[in-house]
């Protein structure tokens, strides 16, 4: 029987051949064989006894491997490496003395260390690093003066200062953390950044540095669905670089993994951890396959198949791993993948969890939470419209004798049943088992009546507006009756879900994103993580989420900023996004949310995520026996045309047969591996999965077109009132701090005016208002009022303007009583000017009251007018200055005078 230490010499010897070493014993020893010989029980010189395997590298000594049994501790085995690292006899050709690499390993366990690092400090590694690998790290063993030596620490510690033109104050202190950490060889690296604050463009940022300054040879970009990895590529072809400003596509080959083919040529490859996974098992994956989220399919796996070494995708192939929305795949099946590779792991996200912190070593080099984004200026901060019905939030109950409508879920077939006893439900069932469609309506028809009072007030335009559903079908609904409601078109509202037929779901993305059309964009879950769309102004929950990282990467679909140039271009009566409104039509923003992840709870698995699992490899008893039991149920209720369906998509194979060959290869007497792989190569094949979900899904709704809904509640929470509270105070303080050092101020504070406040004084005053940490807009400023003190704000509803800053101040300060827009109260002066003009005997022509009426409406603008004023629109096209002077001779100058004193006071 084989000993402990020889049964990990044998894995070891396998490892090594795999990584493409040649083998042998010292006796029969070949320097010529190939690149890489790793030599067993190797002499040393006096006093070093015999190190387990010597490693050469293109005839020359580079390194040692010492060899351990299985369970051995190997952080005290170093030392003992050091000594044979040392122990090289006098003569012998090395790279460099001491050798400069260092392997201890049972055969399940390896470390290894690299001695051309500054502080050299021992790594786990997946397995053994290839011969051409070391022997690209000997090639500068001995440095010419001023040469950088090529490990990448040594050349990180070597790096250029960071040019930050382009970047935020945020995005410059990560990459500077980022770096200090990799310098420091701290092997895992965490960045939390809030959701539209710049994460991807930080990443591209000291991914190009890496690549450029510290010699990385290739950088993995791990993504979780495959639109986000075409959204990441975009950016890599936006991105400019700062110092020579090539594209970053110009100077480095950037591929996008669509298939199971790895560039050797690109410095940055981005792909779906699925389609990693996939690769590293020798798998083919589907491109659909790549749409469906990993979040949760690992629960699935009781025994988490491990991946073995893959010649083909060596451990080093890898410098960097960088993996967007990280919260989401560290876990079990998919921290394989990139535990599998000898690189740095720098996870970005923008809610971590316990587990996340955990995973990453506690090594969290930025912190950058929404808050801070926002009074950075860096996302924009949100409101709550809150939206109750009876329906939402008690169910209803539809008594015996009525008919019910009934349709399948998946081919929306409707057929009449007159109900034999009472049809009791709860809120949590519809949209699930029971359909409202009037209670749909009822949320529907509050948002269509309050988007424009309330919730957004003096647009005409429907703010760009993300409805989230309880699933494809939900969606449907809501669909059809947005469309009635606001009486538009199919571009109005549209699906944007996986299941969507006709167009292509990322077409559809980029239209919503920059086009004007559409406005309501209903999805479930496609864009609820890491989809960019900027121009969203309203975030509408219709479903409940109970992940609070879920939960927040949806709400994070609304906080990115936008410039205004281009929100007009797909908002045209939009001014800025200065923040945006969650319409909470199911009390998602008042219920708890969790950061445990469904497999510590434990709940029922899907059939689609069982299929998955089979298809990522899952042959476990249990998962085939679901899968084949609930196969077999589905032939009981299958219609013969479905039944052709799967016969066709299968090659000929039935419900029964497929169910049949499951069983058979999974009796404990007769089955074996090969015939369980078999059994399940029909599942193999996405299409096949996906109409075996869509014809389980065929269970039917029931439609209660009986129930009406009543709206219980429509309007601000709580939450948000509360931040308009804080609005307004801060702002009155603003007021207060500042009255003797901003002109504006100072003029509106001194009664009578000293001086006639000027339009460039309320534009400054208003730059600086905007200006981080406030961020307020003159729209902003007078939602909150309204918010606190309806009854005496005017004009909620209407377009602000620059000079509504004047009113806004003079409400703040307490010298007026009502909150009315400025153009208002010139418009009031005015009328109360002509008057007293009246009065007076004065009186003006037709053509002279059309000419004031222009020049009142240009004071309201611009706080007051000035004689060449009048070479201006719309004065221009009517006469200019001598038109005006033809009109009011001499007493212009006096004229202008009073009414610049009595329109703006």
């Amino acid at each position: 029987m084989a000993k402990p230490e020889e049964e990990a010499r044998v894995t070891i010897d396998q490892l090594l051949i795999a990584a493409g070493w040649h083998v042998q014993d010292a006796k029969s020893a070949n320097l010529h064989a190939g690149l890489g010989v790793a030599i067993r029980g190797f002499p040393l010189k006096d006093g070093h006894g015999f190190a387990d395997y010597m490693l050469y590298v293109a005839h020359k000594a580079a390194g040692v491997l010492e060899a351990k049994k299985e369970g051995f501790t190997l952080s005290g085995v170093e030392t003992q490496s050091d000594k044979y690292v040392k122990g090289l006899p006098d003569g012998l050709p090395a790279w460099r003395k001491p050798l400069p690499f260092a392997y201890e390993s049972t055969g399940k366990e390896t470390r290894f260390t690299n001695g051309f690092d500054p502080q050299p400090r021992s790594r786990g590694v997946f397995a053994f690093h290839k011969p051409e690998t070391l022997a690209e790290w000997v090639k500068y063993a001995i440095p010419s003066a001023g040469e950088v030596p090529p490990s990448f620490l040594a050349r990180m510690n070597a790096r250029p200062g960071l040019v930050e033109a382009g970047l935020w104050p945020a995005q410059i202190t990560a990459i500077r953390n980022l770096e200090k950490s990799l310098a420091e060889n701290r092997p895992r690296s965490l960045i939390q950044m809030a959701t539209g604050s710049g994460k991807t463009y930080t990443a591209i940022s000291f991914i190009y540095r890496l690549i450029k300054f510290s010699g990385a040879r290739r950088v993995l970009f791990l993504v979780d669905r495959g639109n986000l990895g075409d959204q990441t590529l975009k950016e890599f072809q936006q991105y400019v670089s700062p110092y020579n400003n090539y594209k970053f596509t110009e100077e480095y080959i950037v591929q996008r993994l669509t298939s199971n083919k790895l560039d050797t040529t690109a410095r940055v490859c981005i792909c779906t951890i699925q389609r990693m996974y996939s690769m590293l098992k020798g798998r083919e994956l589907a491109e659909e396959d790549e749409e469906t989220s990993v979040e949760g399919l690992e629960r699935v796996f009781k025994d988490i198949p491990p991946i073995e070494y893959n010649p083909k995708i060596p451990i080093e192939t890898f410098d960097i791993i960088v993996t967007d929305e990280c919260h989401r795949s560290i876990y079990n099946l998919w921290a394989q993948v990139l535990e599998y590779f000898d690189a740095y792991l720098i996870g970005l996200t923008a809610t971590p969890s316990k587990q996340t912190f955990g995973f990453f070593n506690q090594n969290l080099v930025m912190e950058y939470p929404h808050e801070q984004a926002v009074a950075d200026g860096v996302n924009v901060n949100y409101d709550v419209y809150r939206i109750r019905t009876q329906i939402g939030e008690a169910g209803s109950t539809v008594e015996a004798g009525y008919y019910v409508e009934k349709q399948e879920r998946d081919t929306r077939k409707k057929r009449w049943e007159q109900l034999d006893e009472d049809l009791d439900y709860e809120s949590r069932q519809l949209d699930r088992d029971v359909v409202a469609p009037d209670q749909i309506r009822t949320v529907v028809r509050t948002f269509r009546d309050k988007l424009f009072t309330e919730i957004f007030p003096g647009r005409t335009w429907a703010p760009k507006t993300l409805i989230f559903a309880k699933d494809d079908a939900h969606a449907e609904n809501i669909v059809g009756i947005v469309r009635e409601e606001f009486g538009k078109g199919n571009d109005f509202c549209q699906k944007i879900t996986y299941r969507t037929t006709g167009a292509d779901p990322k077409e559809l993305i980029k239209q919503f994103r920059n086009s004007p059309m559409p406005r309501i964009a209903v999805t479930v879950d496609m864009i609820a993580t890491g989809t960019d769309i900027k121009p969203v102004e309203i975030v509408m929950f219709m479903r409940a989420v109970k992940s609070r990282s879920f939960f927040e990467q949806m709400k994070g679909r609304g906080v990115r900023i936008i410039g205004a140039d281009d929100l007009k271009a797909v908002t045209p009566d939009a001014l800025a996004k200065d923040h945006f409104v969650i319409v909470d039509a199911v009390g998602v923003c008042e219920t708890e949310k969790t950061d445990s992840r469904p497999m510590e709870r434990k709940p029922s698995v899907s059939f689609e995520k069982l299929l998955q699992a089979v298809a990522f490899g899952n042959t476990e008893s249990d998962v085939l026996s679901s899968v084949a039991a609930r196969i077999a149920r589905m032939e009981f209720r299958t219609s013969a045309e479905d039944e052709a369906k799967i016969r066709t998509t299968s090659g000929g194979l039935g419900l029964k047969d497929v169910s049949r060959a499951i069983v058979q290869a999974l009796d404990p007497d007769t089955g074996t591996p090969a015939s369980v792989q078999q059994a399940v190569k029909p599942l193999m094949e996405p299409k096949l999965r996906e109409l075996l979900a869509d014809v389980k899904r065929k269970n039917e709704l029931v439609i209660d077109h009986v129930s009406q809904d009543q709206v219980i509640e429509a309007g601000f929470s709580a939450a948000a009132l509360e931040r308009a509270r804080g609005i307004v105070q801060s702002f009155e303080r603003f007021i207060e701090e500042h009255k003797d050092e901003i002109t504006a101020l100072q003029v509106l504070y001194s009664t009578p005016y000293k001086q006639r406040l000027k339009f460039e004084d309320v534009k400054d005053l208003a730059a600086r208002i905007q200006a981080p940490p406030h961020l307020w807009t003159e729209s902003q400023l007078w939602q909150a009022y309204a918010a606190l003190e309806k009854d005496k704000v005017k004009g909620a509803s209407g377009r602000r303007i620059l000079t509504d800053l004047v009113s806004l101040v003079r409400f703040a300060m307490h010298e007026d009583n009502e909150l009315v827009p400025f153009p208002e109260r010139v418009n009031a002066n005015f009328r109360a000017w002509l008057a007293q003009q009246e009065a007076r005997d004065k009186r003006f022509t037709e053509e002279q009251r059309r000419w004031l009426v222009m020049i009142r409406d240009h004071i309201a603008a611009n706080l007051g007018i000035e004689p060449e004023d009048f070479e201006l629109a719309p004065f221009a096209k009517e006469g200019g200055l001598g038109k005006v002077h033809q009109l009011f001779g001499s007493e212009l100058p006096k004229l202008l005078e009073a009414l610049n004193e009595e329109l703006a006071a």
